[in-house]
């Protein structure tokens, strides 16, 4: 596979856009656009609409609502050990392949309480207690199994099982459209009717090939250091030497190689970008290890910082947030007065759809406020 074209950050920029359906909104489904963004980072429980809105044209937050209780998508931990709000169908066919990444990321955080514990005899305990099909909170079944394991404490054995060795779902009403509800857990397979589907016994990584191609369509062009930032898996070496042939590849300004699928969008870098409200914990920016194609170096810690952002040109320019129903911008540098404009109908847009028409109040902050 030949080395192509070297891709600048604005172009790099408008591929992004236009993968993750923020150069034009799309008329898909919703069932479709989550599939395709290869789900939404979702663990504040109202982003995904808020995500989906500044993505599709006349979204309705009922019908994602819809799509968790009729068990079409679901909320899990998954990519980066985060809570993803994904297809059903991907959540069952992903799990399996994330796992160990998952019980690495928790062991990361508590090594030394789980010290000594038999992982497998701790994942079936908690399968065990789960299999009634009553849905717990963590702090429920961390209880249960203290009774056991008492020396970790609560906290290390719950994240532990829901979050890397027993496939979870929470349930509804988390993550409903203006629900505020608490966590409560139940077996993935039992949610669903279905099991997750196993591991095949492939060296050249099937699922991860599935998981390459699904992130380039939504992310790329894109380095292997991307990807791995997006799913928080080791880069996927035999996903990526398999799939190799089938990819085309360029280079990025820093010599990076970038991989993408041919006929993948790759709009003119001129091409008009409109203001975008982003929610907070956005994958269009935190899908990449180098965030540069859409938010400055300076601002990067915005986005793991549960900030919202405002995209002018493809680019963060504002952080936002709603105070007393008026949605407040605040400018990260100094806007045109066109730029300013356009910042503030959009925002009159956002205010309607987050009172249900009726607010339209927005504020446009100087930059120096």
């Amino acid at each position: 596979m030949p080395v192509r074209t070297v891709l600048g950050t604005r172009a790099l920029n408008r591929a992004t856009l236009a993968r993750q359906l923020l150069l034009d909104r799309s008329d898909l489904p919703v069932l479709d656009a989550v599939a395709h963004l290869g789900g939404l980072q979702a663990q504040e429980p109202q982003e995904p609409y808020l995500g989906l809105w500044s993505r599709l044209r006349a979204f309705e937050p009922a019908a994602l609502s819809g799509l968790l209780t009729g068990r079409q998508v679901v909320r899990t931990h998954l990519m980066r050990r985060t809570v993803h709000l994904v297809t059903s169908d991907d959540a069952l066919a992903w799990r399996a392949r994330h796992e160990a990444m998952l019980r690495q990321r928790v062991l990361g955080v508590y090594r030394r309480e789980l010290e000594g514990i038999n992982l497998g005899e701790l994942a079936a305990a908690g399968r065990a207690l789960m299999a009634d099909g009553e849905p717990r909170t963590m702090t429920e079944l961390a209880r249960a199994l203290a009774a056991r394991w008492p020396a970790p404490g609560p906290r290390a054995l719950g994240e532990m099982v829901i979050s890397a060795l027993v496939p979870m779902a929470q349930l509804p009403p988390r993550g409903l459209w203006r629900t505020k509800a608490g966590v409560r857990n139940v077996l993935l397979a039992s949610w669903l009717g279905r099991e997750v589907a196993d591991l095949p016994a492939d060296s050249s990584d099937p699922v991860g090939q599935a998981l390459l191609r699904r992130y380039l369509a939504a992310y790329g062009p894109a380095a292997s250091a991307d990807l791995r930032a997006w799913c928080g898996l080791a880069g996927l070496p035999a996903a990526v030497a398999a799939a190799r042939e089938e990819l085309v590849s360029f280079r990025d300004e820093r010599g990076r190689e970038l991989l993408d699928l041919p006929d993948a969008p790759r709009p003119d870098p001129d091409t008009p970008a409109p203001v975008r409200f982003l929610p907070a914990f956005d994958n269009a920016i935190l899908g990449y290890h180098d965030r540069g194609r859409i938010i400055d170096d300076d601002h990067r810690g915005l986005s793991v910082a549960g900030e919202r952002v405002v995209l002018v040109d493809g680019r963060a320019a504002a952080t936002w947030r709603v105070e007393a129903g008026t949605v407040t911008v605040t400018p990260l540098g100094r806007l045109s007065r066109a730029d300013r404009t356009a910042v503030a109908e959009q925002g009159r847009e956002v205010a309607l759809f987050l009172s249900d028409n009726e607010s339209d109040g927005v504020r446009v902050a100087t930059s120096s406020e």
